[in-house]
């Protein structure tokens, strides 16, 4: 039987983007094809599990909303996992860095890019880990209807905020879990 290599799965609020504040089960995927400086997922960690243990540890919990994250979540997920998911009713949010294609069944997609190449084909919100870069360029390669810039890690939010009021297409994204101090 199949296993997945899950870092952890809990439940908490999403904290950042388009549905930050929305009751959320979290199943964070170890492993990633990127490396970044602020990355917080330990990416050695993790247990080896199958799709009905994932399935049963997610249902434990009230809310039927599930953010799949990484790691990068696309290395992973696949439709017999996905369909095992689907059938418990629950409305799946995937958080990508858009290096992958998603696969079918996904019903909110958040990409948040890293280094190119990006193979992504669908996504639903962009959020950038704003650094500096040329995101305007970002954009135009990886369109989406929604835009959140989020400061590095906390450290860049005056210029954060500065270039989104300069360009007023893009939103804020903080990460309300840090700030508030939940996991």
């Amino acid at each position: 039987m199949k296993q997945y290599k899950v870092n952890e799965i809990f439940y908490s609020l999403q904290g950042e983007g388009y549905h930050c504040g929305t009751a959320a089960v979290f199943l964070r995927f170890s492993g990633c094809n990127r490396t970044c400086a602020f990355c917080d997922t330990d990416h050695n960690g993790g247990s080896m599990m199958t799709a009905d243990e994932i399935v049963e540890a997610i249902c434990a919990f009230p809310t039927r909303h599930l953010v799949i994250t990484g790691g990068e979540p696309t290395l992973q997920l696949d439709s017999d996992l996905l369909r095992a998911i689907k059938l418990c009713g629950f409305f799946v949010q995937i958080e990508t860095n858009g290096s992958l294609p998603v696969p079918e069944n996904i019903d909110w997609v958040t990409c948040s890019p890293k280094d190119a190449p990006w193979n992504i084909d669908r996504i639903d919100e962009l959020k950038i880990v704003y650094q500096g870069q040329d995101v305007e360029q970002i954009a135009s390669l990886l369109p989406s209807p929604r835009r959140f810039l989020q400061p590095c890690s906390g450290l860049n939010v005056a210029e954060t905020v500065e270039y989104i009021k300069s360009h007023p297409q893009w939103r804020l994204s903080l990460q309300t879990h840090r700030l508030i101090d939940i996991p």
